[in-house]
């Protein structure tokens, strides 16, 4: 175990593997909502970290669970807080489920509910947009979401249409507190047509190894850095991967007694992670 906490203050250990060996071939998937930013605001440090990456050329990618933005919008709102970024470093739960359905079924449709960047990804991959017969009810994250539009979607899969969910995040954050996610709209869903959706997003292994895949690493290359136990870690531990949590995020130090399992390091934020690269 690389980490200790005592009234909420952390012990840094590094991972003696990896930091002792610089040429070490690794990558890192790293989440981007309590890691990166929080909100609109820039946690300090997380930009020297990516500019590291950067320039010693390290392969890493941000997993996102939100569904909403497109790459390019990813992009421009990091551009926004300093850090510039291409779009192959960008990788979203939008781009696994698309990706995932248009290999199950190739140039099928779906009724989605969701922003651009569902969209946006789903027609990249051949898909169209269906409100009559889909193949697919595809939920994601949206602010334009009522109770005709969750009344539709019951109908289509009641009809026979499979519930596909980007995520199972029950809620996002947002300046001042949070607001309904994904899961919170599935779990509607499931409910009311006693159906089981089929997640696609974080801690999904679906997901996960597409991601790796993406980097061209091999299992014991990779490191996934992420604020949530339930997501990040989770879907790491369950890949084989190295897990780092970071604290700047949803989960804090006295958290960690909640769970049956735990990351291989625990850090206040990425800029403690520097002197790693």
């Amino acid at each position: 175990m690389n980490l200790a906490t005592t009234q909420g203050e952390v012990s840094v250990q590094t991972d003696i593997n990896l930091a002792s060996k610089p040429d070490n071939k690794r990558g890192y998937l790293i989440d981007m909502d309590g890691v990166i930013y929080r909100g609109n605001k820039l946690i300090p440090g997380s930009d020297y970290f990516i500019q590291s990456l950067l320039d010693k050329e390290v392969p890493f990618l941000f997993l996102t669970n939100n569904s909403q933005r497109s790459r390019c919008d990813v992009v421009l709102k990091l551009a926004n807080l300093g850090i510039n970024v291409e779009i192959q470093h960008i990788f979203t739960c939008a781009i696994s489920t698309a990706r995932f359905l248009a290999g199950q079924k190739p140039a099928g449709s779906a009724y989605v509910i969701g922003d651009a960047g569902l969209l946006t990804a789903l027609h990249d991959h051949g898909y169209a947009i269906n409100d009559t017969d889909p193949d697919y009810v595809v939920v994601g994250e949206g602010r334009l979401i009522n109770f005709e539009v969750l009344e539709k979607a019951l109908k289509l899969i009641m009809e026979g249409a499979k519930l596909i969910a980007t995520n199972l995040d029950p809620n996002c954050p947002i300046d001042g507190g949070i607001r309904p996610g994904c899961g919170s709209i599935v779990a509607f869903l499931e409910t009311a047509s006693n159906r089981k959706a089929l997640s696609l997003g974080k801690p999904s292994p679906v997901m996960m190894r597409m991601a790796r895949k993406e980097l061209d690493l091999r299992t014991e290359e990779v490191t996934m850095i992420g604020d949530t136990m339930e997501t990040d870690i989770l879907g790491g531990l369950q890949m084989g991967y190295r897990t780092i949590l970071v604290y700047s995020g949803s989960t804090q130090p006295q958290d960690l007694t909640n769970f049956p399992y735990e990351p291989s390091l625990a850090i206040p934020s990425l800029k403690d992670l520097i002197a790693e690269l």
